[in-house]
């Protein structure tokens, strides 16, 4: 069996980490194979950003942050809201939550834990971030599997259990592949190898280090791997959100710190529970206006949201909120789907 073939492990190590040191990505928070590793900082922000998001989205994001608050403790003893507002369009904004959280316990400790047990005793740090950090980071050897090395170890084994059931037979057999040595790595070698060669669609088996062990490609299906169980269709709900304008400022809320897009500025909204026909309590009397409507895919719902306008000449909505220069919007940090709502606003 291969998982067990102790040749098969040592050739699979080898020859990966072998066309890494000829194709690593060259990224910001990395450091070039065989170098010391990077500040756990580096590595441990750049892996909380890139969790469900791109490379090069996370690029601009990690520039940014790291010469606003270049190390831990800057982070750490950075206001709440600046955070936020600097994350906006990021998305998953727990990440950001866990985010100011984890390095607060980080400075309280005065170092990151250099251990994967360790780090999964941080705030936020799962399993796979735990594992990257300990491995980058600290040269530990610890099985790390995002959706890319679980794409490579899937077709490699050949492994035909379906998703999300199959990750404890992709992670059993990722432990047989992975050195003691090198392990920062070749844990990039696999990230890198889904990312640019073993990819979802197309992928390059010719140009790739494992293919003269890889199943799925023996069997001449690669494609098929990994299995995923067919997706449930997420459910649609709907909403409103509401500019109220006056003086040429905007009033924005901010959203309580838990759940949805928590912690952050936005317009006020109804709950996301009205029709998207006009109906449900604004937060102001005043002549309002429909703008049209936008639409956003969360991870479990679809969100429809009508956007109303109105201005008014004096008084304040229902509720908390400050009055927002409007040439000023693009600073306010607003979410994804408040940025879009605003847009559309201010075109009608």
């Amino acid at each position: 069996m291969i998982a067990s073939d102790e040749t098969f492990r040592n050739e699979a190590g080898a020859a990966l980490l072998a066309w890494y040191d000829g194709h690593a990505r060259r990224l910001p928070w990395r450091a070039p194979p065989g170098e010391p590793p990077p500040d756990p900082y580096r590595v441990w922000l750049s892996e909380v950003m890139l969790q469900q998001t791109t490379v090069a989205a996370v690029r601009s994001y990690f520039a940014a942050f790291t010469e606003r608050w270049p190390t831990v403790a800057d982070l750490a003893a950075a206001d709440d809201a600046e955070v936020m507002a600097a994350w906006a369009g990021l998305g998953y904004y727990a990440r950001a939550r866990n985010l100011l959280a984890c390095a607060r316990k980080v400075a309280d400790l005065g170092a990151f834990p250099r251990t994967e047990a360790g780090l999964r005793e941080l705030p936020g740090l799962g399993a796979y971030t735990a594992a990257a950090v300990a491995a980058i980071a600290f040269g530990e050897r610890a099985v790390v599997i995002d959706a890319n090395v679980e794409r490579v170890v899937a077709r490699l084994f050949a492994i035909g259990e379906p998703l999300p059931g199959g990750r404890k037979a992709l992670r059993v057999a990722a432990d047989t592949i992975t050195p003691a040595q090198r392990s920062g790595d070749f844990a990039q070698a696999m990230m890198d190898l889904g990312a640019t060669v073993c990819t979802p669609r197309n992928p390059r088996c010719l140009l790739c280090p494992l293919a003269p062990m890889c199943r799925a490609r023996a069997g001449g299906e690669p494609e098929d791997y990994p299995v995923k169980a067919a997706k449930a269709p997420r459910p649609e709900r709907t909403g409103q959100a509401f500019w109220i304008e006056r003086d040429g400022s905007v009033w924005l809320v901010r959203r309580p710190g838990k759940g949805m897009l928590g912690g952050m500025r936005a317009l006020p909204d109804d709950g996301w529970s009205a029709r998207v026909d006009g109906s449900g309590e604004a937060p102001v009397a005043a002549p309002w206006q429909p703008a049209g409507t936008v639409r956003h895919g969360f991870t479990h719902f679809t969100l429809e949201l009508a956007v109303m306008t109105a201005k008014i000449g004096a008084g304040i909505p229902d509720g908390e909120g400050e009055w927002w220069p409007i040439d000023r919007i693009a600073e306010a940090g607003l979410p994804t789907l408040f940025a879009r709502a605003a847009t559309l606003a201010r075109a009608g």
